[in-house]
């Protein structure tokens, strides 16, 4: 019914799906105890016991001993449970091993059906609780199949199905099979008996944990990281911040002749990055958002909300294509910023309100 080959393989199951040898054999225990009843047609309780030391199945049938037998399956009488073994006396449970010749393929089959089930239960179980743990961090996958616009990828050491939804894809992103991304864990989701891990492409973790990775000051402390702002596939404005006067923050994220952003660049498939450096006076640091506009003068017109004016030959570049710049500058200060030229400025507030225009620092 089972071969040595499958008491070999145990360990290949181990090493492979995460799942212990003890677990499956209990798994499989059960399972040929189901299929057992089902071919037999036994209602009466039985035993399997598999040795993989021995390499060996022995099943067992279990009964109770009583004075009056009311059912031959699950009882056995006081006189019959003697003549196995004289001790035996009402109460105990005779357990005597079945040889059985009618164990055959059907059996088989069904323990096999059974035993896949809670294999799956059990990687389900393996899946959650090792992403659980793992949400927002920076994974490796591979591309496997590519259906209804969904890609799905296989990624962790158990070979876990991921999924990136439509919407957390780059437009304009091209996935191929077998194709190695780095992704961020966004949620495990329990769906029925299944988990889903879904990843993302787009959210602005990505790139947190990209620079994290390549730049070593930021993994020990000495930068942080205060704000991302992302149009993934386009640009991103990233606000760093040196807790060591000492150490160039703006330095260490760029790298020696721009090796670890272009390496961040490259790996989000040349997303243009603009590294800002962070301060706890808003309006500069709303001047530098703006980058790579000069900004001559930031004004806080209200809670929240300020005029950065610029040089009129730099107004198209604060804003950019579309909007873009000054939108992602929006995002990464949380303030609402309108940019306006220096003549229109002028003309609007007068120069006596603004003041003599200086560039800011």
């Amino acid at each position: 019914m089972i071969n040595q080959d499958f008491f070999l393989a145990l360990e290949d199951l181990e090493r492979e799906k995460g799942i212990s040898k003890e677990a499956f054999i209990s798994a499989l225990e059960d399972a040929l105890v189901i299929a057992y009843k089902k071919s037999t047609g036994t209602s009466g309780r039985v035993v399997m016991k598999l040795s993989p030391e021995k390499k060996s199945i022995k099943i067992y049938s279990v009964r109770s001993v009583v004075e009056e037998v009311l059912d031959p399956e699950k009882e056995i009488s006081v006189e019959d449970a003697q003549q196995i073994k004289k001790s035996y006396k009402a109460g105990d449970e005779v357990t005597v091993e079945i040889i059985s010749k009618s164990f055959g393929r059907i059996a088989a089959q069904t323990a096999k059906q059974v035993l896949m089930q809670k294999l799956r239960e059990i990687e389900h179980e393996n899946t959650v609780n090792e992403f659980e743990d793992r949400e927002g961090e920076l994974m490796t996958c591979t591309v496997r199949r590519i259906e209804a616009g969904n890609v799905y990828v296989e990624i962790g050491g158990n070979q876990i199905e991921g999924v990136i939804l439509p919407r957390d894809q780059v437009p304009g992103e091209k996935y191929e099979l077998n194709q190695k991304l780095n992704v961020y864990v966004k949620k495990v989701k329990n769906i029925g008996k299944n988990a889903q891990i879904m990843v993302s492409r787009t959210a602005n973790g990505l790139v947190k944990r990209l620079f994290e990775n390549e730049v070593p000051e930021i993994k020990q402390g000495v930068v942080s990281i205060k704000s991302v702002a992302r149009e993934p596939g386009q640009r991103t404005k990233i606000a760093i911040y040196g807790e060591d006067p000492m150490v160039d923050a703006v330095g260490a994220c760029v790298g020696n002749k721009g090796a670890r952003v272009n390496s961040i660049v490259e790996q989000l498939g040349g997303e243009k990055i603009d590294i800002i450096l962070w301060s706890e006076n808003p309006l500069e640091y709303i001047s530098k958002a703006l980058s790579p506009a000069r900004v001559v003068k930031v004004i806080q017109t209200g809670e929240q909300s300020a005029m950065a004016i610029v040089p009129d030959d730099k107004l198209s570049l604060a804003i950019g294509r579309s909007g873009q710049n000054a939108r992602l500058a929006v995002r990464l200060t949380g303030w609402k910023i309108d940019v306006k030229s220096e003549s229109v400025a002028i003309a609007e507030l007068g120069a006596e309100e603004i003041g003599t225009l200086e560039e800011q620092e």
